[in-house]
């Protein structure tokens, strides 16, 4: 069976997909065009949790969970608190940003959302489990089978992760102000930290996190969630609401080469997850709007997506951690508490003067990154 022509697809309604379709759904341009929604899964339930930091308020502060102006980093030895200024740091789940955008999808006109596996991609045709659809353009957001058959070919690392939302019978969380990193318990001396997310003064989530290249058993990820629970938040009267399981990949991998003249790449498969930190949701945005201007100055829809000055820097940064694991807690405590925090949002979002890059990068001021920064330089 097949369905008519479509000006766009999506392919995937995660983050990247729905932060497009929200912006071809608001932009009257598009109003006269048909745009799909290819989808697998009901997208109904929090299968992830987004944390981000902005300037102020915005439009997800109505489905955002909490938002705080204060954080907390902990070395091993040392205790900073961080005054966000005029930036908040906030949480979506992503059931809340599912229903908001497929509002905006049901209401419109122009959109048709199909429950769909996608089979196989070619110019002008997405062949699906149920059906064949013929599209004028495509953005999507799968990872390209290149990049499990030719990581060894790059510096790739895992961001993986294990939290628990839980409840506790008394006030046991201060509200106002949440753990950005905690690094007082680790895993072997790998960089890996606990995150501490306080909804309300009896309810958190609770989250362990690595930067490494192999994984866990359950039980050891556990293991330590349980001793930081115990130990570090002084709680043991605790109830485990809901469990977060995750992996991101942090590797230098072109993903941003797999754009095709009728496929544009989104999402982590274009490369728009900075492998340095692995924070997505806010680059989703932005880079969405990119794709809607250029569509609409009749340019590339990537163009200008993504820079190569960043991501010599990610490159240099990954591979720092991949031949020397053990320095991330010095690495991050640097970034995070020895400069000024808008500069380092602005790098995070790759919105930094060159100036302030020079700063951010002079001051991981280790032989390690000296040799990594002239080794990756030669092979430019």
């Amino acid at each position: 069976m097949s369905r008519q022509l479509f000006d766009y697809a999506i392919i995937g309604a995660g983050a990247a997909g729905m932060h497009l379709a929200i912006q071809l759904e608001a932009d009257p341009t598009f109003a006269n065009k048909r745009i799909l929604v290819l989808e697998k899964d009901e997208k109904n339930t929090n299968d992830r949790t987004w944390s981000f930091w902005e300037k102020g308020n915005s439009a997800w502060d109505d489905i955002a969970i909490k938002k705080w102006s204060k954080a907390i980093f902990y070395s091993e030895k040392n205790r900073s608190e961080i005054a966000l200024e005029s930036y908040y740091y906030k949480t979506i789940r992503s059931s809340q940003f599912y229903e908001y955008a497929k509002a905006k999808i049901n209401n419109s006109s122009r959109f048709e959302w199909v429950q769909d596996d996608v089979v196989e991609v070619s110019k002008g045709t997405i062949t699906g489990q149920n059906e064949t659809y013929h599209v004028g353009h495509i953005f999507d957001s799968r990872i390209n089978e290149a990049f499990f058959q030719k990581q060894k070919k790059y510096v790739s690392l895992t961001q993986h992760f294990w939290g628990w939302f839980i409840e506790t019978p008394e006030p046991a969380f201060d509200e106002s102000e949440f753990t950005i990193m905690d690094y007082r318990i680790k895993w072997k001396n790998q960089t890996s930290f606990n995150y501490v997310l306080p909804f309300t003064s009896s309810f958190a989530l609770v989250e362990f996190t690595l930067f490494n290249d192999y994984l866990l058993k359950e039980e050891e990820y556990e293991s330590v969630l349980q001793e930081y629970v115990n130990k570090n938040l002084g709680i043991t009267n605790f109830k485990i609401v809901e469990k977060e399981i995750g992996q991101i990949p942090m590797s230098n991998y072109p993903f941003h080469q797999h754009h095709e003249s009728y496929l544009t790449k989104i999402g982590t498969a274009g490369g728009w997850v900075r492998p340095s930190s692995g924070y997505s949701f806010k680059n989703g945005e932005r880079y969405a709007k990119m794709i809607i201007e250029n569509l609409k100055k009749g340019r590339t829809p990537h163009s200008g997506i993504g820079s190569n000055r960043y991501r010599f820097y990610d490159k240099i940064f990954l591979g720092v951690l991949k031949e020397r694991n053990e320095l991330g807690e010095e690495i991050f405590e640097t970034l995070y508490t020895k400069q000024p925090i808008q500069s380092l949002f602005r790098f995070l979002d790759e919105s930094s003067s060159f100036v302030e890059d020079v700063k951010i990068m002079s001051s991981l001021n280790k032989p390690i990154f000296r040799k990594t920064f002239l080794n990756s330089f030669r092979r430019i």
